[in-house]
């Protein structure tokens, strides 16, 4: 391959990065793993004769999908051994509104990530392709070497399950994220038991990942008053170290980052229905912390 195609190849590959990006981390949902399978799949194409390639999009698309599904096959055999909650991994989004894209916005929330779990991952691959990125069934069944009938049964149970376990999603604006996270930090830095319930749902849940690598929560803390308390025990502790909250928005949706002598120790990230918090969902696995400084753009 001479320089000027490997230049028009890296070109269209970086124009469909965002795109891609999102099809893998919808998929997987963790973003290491989301950049891996980019990695490996821009090799795999630049070994391609891509004259007799129609559409480079779907193409690609069909690439990653499959690279996607080789990781996730490979992380559920493992994740028997994973200690605790297992979250996806927070991804920080550029500053671009996503509200306009409310299909995008909800696939990349934390709530959505979660309910994708609980798919096959043939399953998953399907709704991911067909609901957010609007593939055609056939194309899906070349992506995935399957019968067009097949995947039809695929995306139909898929949608079915989602659909039953699909938690309410408000957009949020810049400005409602950023009110939202500014009150959430004034209450949690007062410690105020009261203040805080103000700003829980009555069944709100706080879920915290760690696999087992740090301190935290091993289990879901359910109801207004027993995560108030756990909040306002966060700032007793904190009182002993040198540590600073700053908004931040992950998944599209409020977050808070935290820093311990300087250091990113954790993240919350925020799900909030007509004002009130639903859910929070805690990263403390180093593990899923590393990239977090890098802002992603998504695209579909």
């Amino acid at each position: 391959m001479n320089s000027s195609e490997s230049d028009r190849r890296a070109a269209r590959f970086a124009e469909l990065r965002p795109l891609l990006f999102t099809v893998a981390y919808e998929i997987v949902g963790t973003a290491a793993d989301a950049d891996d399978v980019l990695q490996d799949s821009y090799l795999r194409w630049a070994e391609v004769d891509d004259t007799a390639v129609d559409d480079t999009k779907a193409y690609l698309a069909k690439i990653v999908t499959r690279q996607a599904l080789n990781v996730l096959r490979s992380r559920t055999r493992r994740r028997e051994d994973y200690v605790g909650p297992w979250l996806p991994e927070p991804i920080l989004l550029d500053e671009r509104d996503l509200v306009d894209d409310v299909v995008l916005a909800e696939s990349v929330s934390t709530a959505m990530l979660i309910v994708l779990e609980s798919l096959s991952p043939d399953e998953r691959a399907v709704f991911v392709l067909r609901e957010v990125f609007g593939f055609s069934y056939t194309e899906i069944a070349d992506m995935l070497d399957r019968a067009p009938a097949t995947v039809r049964q695929l995306g139909h149970r898929a949608r079915n399950h989602v659909e039953a376990r699909r938690p309410r999603y408000d957009p949020v604006d810049s400005e409602r994220a950023a009110a939202a996270v500014d009150a959430f930090l004034a209450a949690a830095e007062s410690g105020d038991v009261e203040t805080l319930l103000e700003l829980l749902a009555p069944e709100v849940e706080f879920t915290a990942d760690s696999d087992g690598k740090v301190m935290a929560v091993r289990r879901p803390v359910r109801g207004a008053l027993a995560v108030a308390h756990l909040l306002a025990g966060f700032v007793r502790l904190g009182k002993d170290m040198d540590y600073r909250l700053e908004p931040a928005v992950f998944n599209n949706q409020p977050g808070v980052a935290i820093y311990v002598d300087g250091e990113l120790a954790g993240t919350f990230t925020l799900h909030i229905v007509d004002g009130v918090i639903q859910q929070i969902y805690a990263m403390r696995n180093p593990d899923k912390l590393a990239r977090i400084d890098r802002p992603r753009v998504i695209a579909r």
